[in-house]
Order: C-alpha cells, then sequence, then structure tokens
C-alpha cells in the first residue's frame, strides 16, 4: 500500500497543473458550502438572541409570532395595544424583577421610533446577555426637562450621518411616504448606541412621555385643526402615557416563567398574551429558514459541479496514462491495484481541497470577524463549528471516493495490450 501510494503521488506531481485547477476548485466549492453553514448556524443564533434575558414578551392578545414580529423586529404592526394600569400590574406581580416598556408607531425617514423607559439601557440584553452600550453621548434623561431627546441605533446614524446634538423630527405612522411629520417638536440627539446586530441599530429611541409629547395636539391619528401645543409648554401636562405596546419581562426565578405565563394569560384587567421569545423565535425561524435551506441547496450543487471537474480531469488523464497503467499491470499489478491507485488520487485531491477550504474559511473568520460582528452581530466561527460541518466534510470526503470510482472503473477495462499498442 505504501509504494502504491508513492505511486500516486509521483503520477499526481507529474500532472499537478491540471490537477491543481481540480483541487482549486473544490477548495472554492467547500469553502462555500462551509461557509454558508457557518453563517447559518451564525445567522441563526443572532436571530434567536435578538433578545436575550427577557423572560417574557408580553403583549395584547394576538399570535406569539406576530408579537415577537413587532416588538422585538419592528415589524408590521401591533393589532391592539395595553392599557398602562396593565403594565404597571405586571410590574408589581411578585417575582418580576423588572418590565421594559415599549411604544411603537412612529417611524423616523424609514426608522422605528421606540418609546421606551430608561430601564431599557439597563435591563436589555441581547446575543449572550450583552448589554447595550452608548457608544457616544448618553442615554436620555427619561424626565420631562429632557423630554425631547433622542439616543439612536448605530445603523440609524450611519446611513442618516447624524452626530450627536443633531435635532431630528418624527413622522406619525411607519413606513412608507406622505407620513405627516411632527414638526413643530423636534428632538435632539444624545446618545448613539454602539452595533449590536439586531433591531435595536436601526431604530430612534425615545422616552415614553416624548411619545405622549408629540401627540397631545393630535386625535385619532390626525393633528386637531387650529390646536398647537409649543414644545415649551408639553412640560405642564401630564405625559403619562395611557396606551402601550407591549412589556418586557424579567423574573426573578427563571423557573417560575411557566407560572407567571399562565398567570398573564388569564390576566383579569384586559386579554394579554405573554410568549417565551425563545419558543417564538424558533417559531418564527420555521418561517424564514427555508432561505437557508436554499442556500446550502446551491452550495452543494458548487460542490457537485467542483467534484465533477475532479472526475474530468482524471478521465481526460487516462488516455495520456495508458502505457503507465499497462507498465503497472506488466510488473504485477492487478486491477484492484490500478483501481485503488485512482480513487487513493481523488480522495487525496479532495482531502487536500478541503484542507485549504478550512484554512481559507479560518483566515476569513480571522480577518472579517470583528467586522461582521461589528455590522450585523455575529461572526462565522473559525474552527469547525459542530457536529453539522463534521458531517458535511464527511459527506465531501466520501463524494471524492465516489468521484473516483468512475475513472478506476475505466481504467480497469483498458487491457494490457491495449495500453503497450502504439496507436497511430
Amino acid at each position: 500500500m505504501k509504494a502504491l501510494l508513492k505511486i500516486a503521488f509521483a503520477s499526481a506531481w507529474n500532472r499537478r497543473a491540471t490537477l491543481g485547477l481540480a483541487i482549486a476548485a473544490i477548495a472554492l466549492s467547500v469553502t462555500m458550502l462551509l461557509g454558508v453553514e457557518r453563517s447559518r448556524l451564525a445567522a441563526r443564533a443572532a436571530f434567536a438572541q435578538s433578545v436575550s434575558g427577557t423572560d417574557l414578551v408580553v403583549g395584547a392578545r394576538t399570535s406569539p409570532v406576530q408579537l415577537m414580529l413587532y416588538a422585538v423586529f419592528r415589524l408590521g404592526e401591533a393589532t391592539n395595544n395595553i392599557r398602562w394600569s396593565s403594565a404597571e400590574a405586571l410590574a408589581k406581580r411578585p417575582g418580576v424583577a423588572w418590565t421594559i416598556p415599549l411604544s411603537l408607531g412612529d417611524s423616523h425617514r424609514g426608522f422605528a421610533v421606540l418609546g421606551t423607559s430608561t430601564g431599557y439601557f439597563e435591563h436589555f440584553r441581547y446575543g449572550y446577555r450583552r448589554p447595550l452600550v452608548v457608544a457616544e453621548g448618553r442615554a436620555f434623561s427619561g424626565t420631562v426637562d429632557g423630554v425631547f431627546e433622542a439616543v439612536v441605533g448605530a445603523e440609524v446614524a450611519r446611513s442618516l450621518q447624524y452626530a450627536i446634538g443633531q435635532r431630528i423630527t418624527l413622522s406619525h405612522g411607519s413606513g412608507g411616504e406622505g407620513l405627516t411629520e411632527h414638526a413643530d417638536k423636534p428632538f435632539t440627539i444624545v446618545g448613539i448606541l454602539a452595533p449590536t446586530g439586531t433591531p435595536v441599530d436601526r431604530t430612534v429611541h425615545i422616552s415614553l412621555q416624548a411619545i405622549e409629547a408629540i401627540h397631545l395636539d393630535w386625535q385619532g391619528g390626525a393633528p386637531i385643526p387650529g390646536l398647537v401645543i409649543a414644545p415649551d409648554v408639553v412640560r405642564k401636562f401630564d405625559l403619562t402615557p395611557k396606551t402601550i405596546t407591549a412589556v418586557l419581562v424579567g423574573l426573578d426565578q427563571r423557573g417560575a416563567v411557566f407560572r407567571a405565563q399562565r398567570e398573564i394569560n388569564e390576566f383579569d384587567g384586559e386579554p394579554l398574551l405573554a410568549v417565551l421569545p425563545g419558543v417564538a423565535l424558533d417559531q418564527l425561524w420555521q418561517v424564514v429558514g427555508i432561505v437557508e435551506r436554499t442556500l446550502l441547496a446551491v452550495s452543494a450543487l458548487v460542490l457537485v459541479v467542483g467534484l465533477a471537474g475532479l472526475v474530468a480531469v482524471v478521465l481526460a488523464s487516462l488516455n495520456e496514462r495508458r502505457r503507465e497503467l499497462a507498465i503497472l499491470r506488466s510488473v504485477g499489478a492487478g486491477p484492484r491495484h490500478i483501481a485503488a491507485l485512482l480513487v487513493a488520487e481523488s480522495v487525496g485531491a479532495t482531502v487536500l481541497g478541503t484542507a485549504a477550504a478550512l484554512a481559507l474559511l479560518a483566515g476569513l473568520s480571522l480577518l472579517a470577524g470583528p467586522w461582521l460582528q461589528g455590522q450585523f452581530g455575529s461572526a462565522p466561527a473559525p474552527g469547525v463549528s459542530g457536529v453539522g460541518e463534521w458531517k458535511l466534510i464527511g459527506l465531501v470526503l466520501a463524494a471524492g471516493l465516489v468521484a473516483g470510482v468512475l475513472p478506476a472503473w475505466r481504467a480497469c477495462r483498458l487491457s494490457l495490450s491495449d495500453g503497450l499498442t502504439p496507436r497511430l
């Protein structure tokens, strides 16, 4: 076997140019396949950890997926709001450590506006329980004096080129053109959050009092004709919110989450829905998971093309190697030795291509990982990410073994006399 491997290496080295191209094609194919797999796992982890450390998300009675879409991802609109008195009752329930009220419905140049409390910056977590970090400036004060302060996410600041101290105006409603602006009540940017790779980056954060302040002279979703309340006057009004969109709830003991969920779902004050973020996000991922399966299928097809190129290279070289193979037959090599020679060549090329792909992925992860983490909140791991990736590597090597079978079968059919007879 050792002698056979030496012969296989010598033969492959003699054809290193063409075989090298086949190895490069395999390396790029495997890089794409494993890159998609790692990106898929990283994206799924980031998706599932858009909010972490939150035990329950509470909103008006609707489907769990819809509640997560608008409360966490700022997509769609709430079917109904919940009363502020209900949110206060939730905060006072035994076993509740903290609550974060959320009020949605307004926007700023295509980005969602979120009204919340200062507890948002203290308790909200994403990823592996990572806290929000104010990269520039500070969080809004949440007081009446600082009612027109805003904190913008990293993507908002980057896309619109905002800086600390800049004044902005908000629009009534979310998305689309022709929205009515709250032009008479501008906000001052006092903070810019560090990138998280979550919907936080695409959000303008203001206080709950600010939500009430900009709607004092509105009724039924439209400004009241002839009534304009100046910004310096709004502080004289009671700015306690009447309704909010949802509440994030953190418990003292996570083991009590199911009991708390059941009690909130049976709340007497109004119909409420409490969902476990992890369960709802898994359901939501099933809806959008078709994209990852499509990418994996495309990557698998690219790998098949790369292996087909290897088969083509080996088959094309058989005509040039007929004399070489015939000489091996003449000195005692049987059909199984010839077959083993070609299969070893195919497997060796696949192993080299896979090793090159792993090295390339590791290099790309180390170089681009910090940037990807900052921009998207997740980055593929530099090493083999799990059992699933090992299975893919095993399938690639098995495919390389199978790819060597056809050339081996073709070589075994070449007769000794055919290989030694000169062809005119």
